[in-house]
């Protein structure tokens, strides 16, 4: 587990984030710890709704994706104003949100919710990752993962830029 997340966490890192809000819980330790251990510049709130906004600020500020990290069940839905704005706003955040594996879904686990897609039309791209196996093909794989998502996250500012400049021009 520590090598798959760690290689995602590599990823994200080699490409040029470096903005880090963390809601933290028992689910995303692994993740907010290997964060915080990195060369990343992390923010603690607990409150998830204000660590959303606070993450689109900070987006919104560097023209840049933020990460966004948070556990699982009703968590990562207080992120959904914060995910919804940044929609509506074309500001790129990345939305990292632990679940439980698939056989403790449905089963009447404590805080345990449907979070597949759980931001729906308000993300350019959403993906579940394939369950960690220490694996040189598996690190590859999550690696292509975050790639994917961050060119997705890009399109926002792209977007941005566009808008700006043709507000500009009239």
């Amino acid at each position: 587990m520590t090598n798959y997340i760690g290689a995602l966490i590599d990823e994200l890192y080699l490409l040029g984030i470096k903005h880090v809000v963390i809601s933290p819980g028992s689910r995303s330790t692994p993740l907010s710890m290997i964060f915080m251990e990195g060369d990343f510049k992390t923010y603690i709130n607990i409150d998830e709704r204000s660590a959303g906004f606070f993450a689109l600020g900070i987006a919104k500020e560097l023209g840049e994706p933020v990460i966004l990290v948070c556990t699982s069940g009703t968590a990562a839905c207080n992120y959904l104003p914060a995910v919804t704005e940044a929609a509506a706003s074309k500001i790129p955040l990345i939305v990292l949100t632990s679940d439980r594996p698939h056989e403790l879904r449905n089963v009447g686990a404590p805080q345990s919710i449907n979070q597949n897609n759980i931001y729906n039309n308000f993300v350019k791209h959403y993906e579940e990752l394939a369950l960690p196996k220490d694996d040189e093909l598996y690190y590859r794989y999550v690696r292509t993962v975050i790639d994917r998502s961050y060119s997705m996250a890009m399109i926002y500012l792209r977007e941005l830029y566009i808008s700006m400049y043709h507000c500009e021009i009239l």
